[in-house]
């Protein structure tokens, strides 16, 4: 429960503050819907935080949560006499922002499980594992391919492919799954914090217009820095030894596997495209690039009759994530609501105009430990704060790196630890903690020292 204690102390750091007439915000964050609605959220959040343990997916209880959340928004409005085409508004603001996130992570999943589909990543599993690497070389180099990959693809795709290498060479070496697991947590939230196509939250910085795309890459030496801090600390822990590798036969990726990745590269380079110089949302450019996969997979079914060329980019489709998309879904219009009451205004005064730009956005990043780093992010950028480019970097880095301060700060965290056969645990990765917040300090100073 500590998140929802955190949550809800955010939330009173300053009770009664706004008011209707002051702000577009209804202002009612003393009543007892008010508060109501608050609880919700928190209960919500618990279900969300035990799902390794219930087995129930994250997104049913925030969707839930976002209805009752908006139904009592909508009854406390037309309690105050406020308009209720103010209410469509606020609400619809929500909807856009999620519509347009919505469909560009859409077609970056579509992509992604095209090409596992094509055997790209097993391809890539099944080479490292061939080239029978010492276990601190592995340690390198399935750190390196994780920083790198999760760029493009986000940090539970890229924790889980390359956590597939590591299980299959460290089955006899719970420490160093232990060890290399920690190290793909920290690569893949570390790698996804320079591109905006690396993590939701930076998509979410990118699209909100705070920063351009070149601007990101500003982070890359700070995201170098907070991934190869705490991985030399562990270098020394890992065995230096060879492992017994598992003998199997090399995969092959299937016809087109490549063509489907230069798809990507071309997708991603007309997103950028879309926004730099047409000045129109990134997400057009992703459903465009999804088109060149759709003729690309009809291309690919006229030219092999066989089962290795059989391609379907429905089932692509039909194959993402939905249920983070549906997650995020009840994230947004949840603290949109909460938002919309009040009390994201009482959050921003506290922590930006109580504790400062730089302060307030270190604390973001301890808070992204704890919270999800994608509700955390949506807040701030509802609380819209007046920032530099700078200080929305700052807060870019910190929500991306920081939930590698525990294991289950991120999505790639509490997978693996599922994958891991109890070899990677909460308390493993608990106790490499003071060095990765060792990396952490050290991303930011890298940051001032670089970008300030």
């Amino acid at each position: 429960m500590l998140r929802a204690f955190v949550l809800l102390s955010l939330l009173f750091l300053a009770p009664g503050l706004a008011s209707a007439e002051e702000s577009e915000v209804l202002g009612l964050t003393g009543t007892h819907r008010g508060l109501y609605c608050v609880l919700v959220f928190i209960i919500a959040y618990a279900f969300v935080m035990t799902e390794e343990f219930t087995h129930l997916r994250k997104s049913k209880p925030v969707i839930l949560a976002a209805g009752i959340i908006w139904a009592h928004v909508a009854y406390l409005a037309a309690s105050n006499n406020v308009p209720p085409e103010k209410v469509h508004k606020a609400f619809e603001h929500d909807l856009r922002e999620y519509a347009e996130l919505f469909l560009f992570l859409l077609v970056a999943m579509t992509y992604i499980n095209a090409m596992a589909e094509r055997n790209v990543f097993e391809a890539l599993r099944s080479w490292l594992v061939s080239r029978k690497f010492g276990y601190r070389k592995l340690f390198w180099i399935t750190g390196i391919i994780t920083f790198f990959l999760s760029s493009v693809a986000d940090n539970l795709t890229s924790a889980l492919l390359v956590g597939a290498v590591v299980m299959a060479v460290g089955a006899n070496s719970p420490r160093f799954v232990a060890l290399g697991f920690i190290n793909l947590v920290s690569a893949a939230n570390a790698g996804g914090a320079f591109s905006p196509f690396g993590d939701i939250t930076t998509l979410m910085v990118w699209q909100a217009g705070k920063a351009e795309f070149f601007d990101f890459f500003a982070l890359f030496i700070p995201s170098v820095v907070n991934f190869v801090v705490p991985a030399a600390f562990m270098h020394f822990a890992i065995p230096d030894e060879a492992p017994s590798f598992p003998e199997e036969e090399q995969v092959r990726m299937k016809d087109g596997a490549l063509i489907v990745c230069g798809l990507f590269a071309l997708t991603i380079v007309t997103a950028v495209s879309f926004k730099q110089f047409l000045h129109l949302p990134p997400f057009l450019g992703m459903m465009v690039g999804l088109s060149y996969l759709m003729f690309y997979g009809y291309r690919l079914k006229l030219l092999f009759s066989a089962d290795n060329g059989k391609f379907d980019v429905f089932a692509n489709v039909r194959d993402a994530e939905w249920d983070t998309l549906l997650f995020f879904f009840g994230v947004v219009f949840a603290v949109g609501g909460l938002g919309y009451i009040g009390y994201l205004e009482l959050a921003s005064v506290a922590m930006y105009d109580g504790l400062g730009a730089t302060g307030a956005n270190i604390l973001i990043g301890v808070l992204s430990a704890i919270v999800d780093n994608i509700p955390v992010m949506f807040a701030v950028l509802s609380m819209n704060p007046d920032m530099d480019i700078y200080q929305w970097m700052l807060v870019t880095l910190t929500a991306g790196v920081g939930g590698t301060m525990l294991s289950i700060g991120s999505a790639a965290g509490v997978a693996l630890m599922g994958t891991s056969r109890g070899m990677y645990t909460f308390f493993s990765h608990l106790r490499w903690t003071p060095v990765i917040i060792a990396g952490y300090a050290a991303s930011i100073l890298t940051h001032y020292w670089i970008n300030g």
